[in-house]
């Protein structure tokens, strides 16, 4: 998709305060610091449209981007940082849960993992809770360019088994920096989405 217009519509920490459009939502999770804000700004062809906090665990807010006045990327809370309190922890894991759970609008989920590493046992178990809710889920390994070509496959199946997925559920390795499956992307959101 060619992408021109794009804005922050808002920050959202309650349903009554989402965008009342029709528009289809394609939400994006992951660990603090794994690339949302790097996958997002290459998906729209922008420099440094999504920020990227300069505290992990900071971003405790839904963040809703209008792309082309046709869908919206939800950029979720990251999870997993250790310095959020538990209490606060709780209070956007409730707001998260009832997004993705309750939210009409909602046609998939880009699940985010470094593809350097095995995946965590908190992207386990958010991979399972997608699961568990049958989200359409697309997992994309990010940061693949600092993985040597000849180990992409191995990476691979480490998160595919780490993360107990189906056979022909999609895996998609991502880099930010020489644009890698950034097409594959976007053609997912498309096929989900029912955009052209």
């Amino acid at each position: 998709m060619d992408v021109h217009n794009v804005d922050l519509t808002i920050s959202a920490v309650r349903a009554d305060q989402y965008p009342k459009t029709d528009y289809p939502e394609i939400a994006l999770v992951g660990r603090s610091n794994v690339g949302k804000s790097s996958l997002t700004n290459t998906l729209i062809n922008r420099q440094n449209f999504a920020h990227t906090s300069s505290q992990p665990g900071k971003t405790q807010t839904l963040n809703f981007y209008n792309v082309e006045n046709q869908l919206y990327f939800v950029d979720v809370p990251g999870y997993g940082y250790a310095k959020v309190s538990k209490k606060e922890r709780e209070r956007f894991g409730q707001m998260i849960e009832q997004y993705l759970t309750q939210r009409e609008q909602l046609r998939g989920v880009i699940m985010l993992v470094d593809a350097r590493h095995e995946p965590t046992a908190d992207d386990v178990s958010m991979y399972q809770w997608l699961d568990y809710y049958s989200l359409p889920t697309l997992v994309v390994g990010t940061k693949s360019d600092k993985v040597k070509s000849n180990v992409w496959n191995r990476q691979e199946s480490q998160i595919r088994k780490r993360l107990t997925m189906k056979r022909d559920a999609p895996l998609i390795l991502f880099s930010a920096v020489t644009k890698r499956g950034k097409d594959q992307v976007w053609q997912w959101i498309e096929q989900q989405t029912g955009m052209n």
